[in-house]
């Protein structure tokens, strides 16, 4: 497998990753940024977890954003969905979101935006879709899908990304991308894509068309032209911000370009950088009050575990039942140091990271041949 990009791997080692128990249900949410400014919630796609906004993370929250990225957790239904991110927010006492969301994101962010219309602010839509009846009907074993083993749900949605030659960057972030799928369970895989499959469509939105900006890539991804398409249709008055390139994940392949329109995108919407307060927020870990705190010892919640097999540093497990007792994995000192703030740091490790060498070449055939042998298979 090849090496996590140096930049992550510093991003891992300065960013605390939180853990929140909500009815029986884990969220996994990186939360980095001056708490009085309104955040910005990222929502990734079917592949996506919460690391793999990483970058916006870095870029927006020095410039005085907050940035909050979720991990979708295990819900079966878009109804379920938009309560269980509503009680998401009441927990960190959010009311006023802006959302981004890529793929099944950009989906989920118009779920909530049509159900819960006074709580969005505005939406940037990456790659996105209206409605999922062309997933529901290519794949006719959805309803098999709770029961269906993890490495073929794996190997299908991996059948998804294209496997011809890549530019450099696009590569890196499929690298990236499939490296999080490997760390997701059965459970987190058979829950995105019922959530993908199970039949609906967005209906009107009461959120103005002016509050909302479409990011598209101009060469190639797993949704259909036709289905983004009919984004653009649908919201005549949305600001259009097309990459050139960037494949299925922009926000890692072009994550200048896509910072940059984030950044454009809040300031038209009325969300004011607050760069004088980025030093206060690292003096207490960038988070919510509600994310420092630790799960009381002995209690536990027998309907929230942590399955992910990504590696993280020892910290507290157990929640207790019905409460709502946040868990937090991450380094020992919440400050993040200041050399984070210094352009001369981040150039470094830009530097540094490019100096990686990118031994990917045998990692990407093993998943091909996974490909073209899942095609062969009839579930």
């Amino acid at each position: 497998m090849s090496p996590a990009p140096g930049d992550y791997v510093y991003f891992k080692s300065q960013v605390p990753l939180h853990k929140i128990f909500i009815e029986n249900k884990q969220w996994r949410y990186y939360d980095f940024g001056p708490k009085t400014v309104p955040p910005l919630i990222c929502i990734p796609g079917i592949a996506g977890t919460t690391d793999v906004y990483y970058k916006q993370i870095m870029s927006l929250s020095m410039k005085g954003y907050r940035v909050i990225s979720v991990d979708v957790p295990r819900v079966w239904n878009h109804h379920e969905w938009a309560h269980a991110f509503e009680k998401f927010l009441d927990t960190l006492s959010i009311y006023h979101v802006h959302l981004y969301g890529t793929s099944l994101g950009g989906f989920l962010a118009l779920v909530f935006a049509q159900h819960r219309p006074r709580r969005v602010k505005s939406l940037v839509l990456s790659n996105a879709f209206l409605e999922t009846h062309k997933f529901a009907a290519s794949m006719p074993w959805s309803s098999v899908v709770n029961w269906t083993p993890s490495f073929l749900l794996k190997r299908y949605i991996l059948s998804g990304i294209r496997d011809g030659p890549h530019e450099p960057f696009i590569a890196d972030s499929v690298d990236f991308v499939v490296a999080q799928v490997e760390t997701l369970t059965r459970e987190d895989l058979s829950s995105r894509l019922k959530l993908n499959v199970n039949v609906a469509s967005i209906g009107p939105l009461l959120l103005s068309d002016s509050f909302i900006t479409i990011m598209d890539t101009n060469d190639y991804c797993a949704v259909p032209q036709q289905l983004k398409d009919q984004v653009s249709e649908r919201f005549p008055g949305a600001r259009q911000a097309i990459l050139k390139t960037g494949g299925d994940f922009p926000f890692l392949s072009r994550s200048d370009e896509v910072n940059l329109y984030l950044q454009l995108h809040l300031s038209r919407v009325g969300v004011g950088a607050q760069p004088d307060k980025v030093q206060d927020s690292l003096e207490d870990g960038g988070g919510d009050d509600a994310s420092n705190y630790d799960n009381p010892p002995g209690q536990r919640d027998s309907g929230a575990t942590d399955d992910r097999h990504q590696p993280e540093p020892m910290g507290p497990s157990d929640a207790s039942n019905g409460d709502l007792q946040p868990e937090y994995t991450g380094p020992s000192d919440h400050s993040l140091n200041a050399n984070f703030l210094r352009s001369k740091e981040i150039g470094s490790m830009k530097a540094f990271n490019d100096t990686i060498i990118h031994s990917r070449a045998s990692f990407i055939y093993r998943h091909i041949v996974a490909v073209q042998h899942c095609k062969s298979i009839k579930i």
